[in-house]
């Protein structure tokens, strides 16, 4: 079997959940494995989480049915709502609760023939400018899905923090007072914090919060924060190294042959590429861990494969361990030197990565 995987400690992922709710203790907390659970897998993830959950989010329809598919029984929120008639009695029957963020969306609620009440969630625009209804609209929107009929009495208002990651940044606080500002004429239940601010905006914990990226042990925050170093990481991307080659100086490594060695070099191919989702974009000198040592990526990566410099690690055998990221080299650390976020990595590992899930 090929030696590369992504061991997922679903224990972790659940400890994290515990976190989110101790930080928040007056909240109830949705689980959001939107994207395969971050690259985690939804329905293994969904399956360890059940019992301490009261909802999961999802992105889109289809993610919601997958997880009824595999029997996944807790509520389902569905943040981009629906686009078709079609998916109303269908929302209704298997418990989803529908995300509403714009007109056309309430008008699919109002005019659908369900016979059961829809649970809707109400998205207002607050400061981010991309999805949600805005604030002169509100009022109305809450009066037509309220008196429609078609919906349960538990409206929930509900807005997107553009940046909760930034805790020196004050458009939190005012997209914070315009939300309440809209909730305070009607008393309805509010869903404010992601999981940045779950960690650094106390304020914004409401009657629901959405904790994501979290749950899966990683921090939000470009800098050292308190309530995030307790996570812990639930995801080893690994390896090993399947060939050595010396290589002299001057002569170069990989496609383009892009990294050229210095000194008299050894170099490792490690089995596992961009066509696993590896950034092809990390540049040479990304650290990698071989037995637990960092080592320099050096030269391009490829569809299968990575090259590492493994001159200062003379030890270093076909066969050694790689870790790419994980327990011991975050995740977050690894992206910033491939020129981007730990979101995209987690949620571009492809379906060809064997996952590798444990309980304990």
């Amino acid at each position: 079997m090929r030696p590369t995987s992504a061991t997922v400690r679903l224990n972790a992922i659940t400890e994290n959940f515990k976190t989110a709710c101790a930080l928040a203790p007056g909240s109830q907390n949705v689980a959001v494995i939107k994207a395969n659970a971050y690259g985690h897998g939804a329905v293994e993830v969904a399956r360890a989480l059940q019992d301490e959950v009261p909802a999961f989010a999802v992105a889109f329809f289809e993610e919601a049915v997958q997880l009824r598919d595999a029997g996944i029984t807790k509520p389902v929120l569905v943040l981009q709502g629906i686009f078709s008639n079609e998916e109303i009695d269908e929302a209704a029957a298997r418990n989803f609760w529908l995300m509403v963020n714009n007109r056309r969306q309430i008008d699919l609620v109002v005019s659908a023939k369900n016979s059961q009440p829809l649970r809707v969630w109400l998205k207002v625009e607050t400061g981010m400018h991309r999805l949600g209804l805005e604030a002169e609209v509100i009022e109305n929107a809450c009066e037509i899905l309220s008196s429609s009929g078609k919906i349960e009495p538990n409206l929930v208002l509900c807005t997107q923090l553009a940046c909760a990651d930034d805790p020196g940044n004050p458009m939190t606080k005012l997209q914070l007072s315009k939300l309440r500002t809209f909730a305070a004429h009607n008393g309805l239940p509010l869903s404010i914090a992601n999981s940045a601010a779950i960690m650094a905006w106390t304020e914004t914990h409401a009657q629901w919060n959405r904790p994501g990226y979290m749950l899966y042990g990683n921090s939000p925050f470009n800098s050292p924060h308190v309530n995030a170093q307790g996570l812990l990481p639930a995801m080893t991307l690994s390896s090993e190294i399947i060939a050595v080659r010396d290589v002299a100086a001057g002569e170069g490594v990989g496609y383009g042959l892009d990294w050229v060695a210095q000194r008299p070099s050894r170099v490792g191919i490690v089995a596992i590429g961009y066509g696993d989702g590896y950034p092809r974009h990390a540049p040479s000198g990304a650290p990698v861990l071989v037995k637990g040592a960092r080592v320099p990526l050096a030269g391009r990566v490829s569809m299968d494969m990575v090259s590492v410099d493994l001159t200062d690690l003379p030890g270093a055998r076909v066969g050694d361990s790689v870790e790419l990221w994980g327990e011991n080299l975050s995740v977050n650390e690894v992206a910033s030197s491939a020129g981007t976020i730990a979101y995209e990595l987690l949620a571009g590992l492809t379906a060809r990565l064997r996952r590798v899930y444990q309980q304990e």
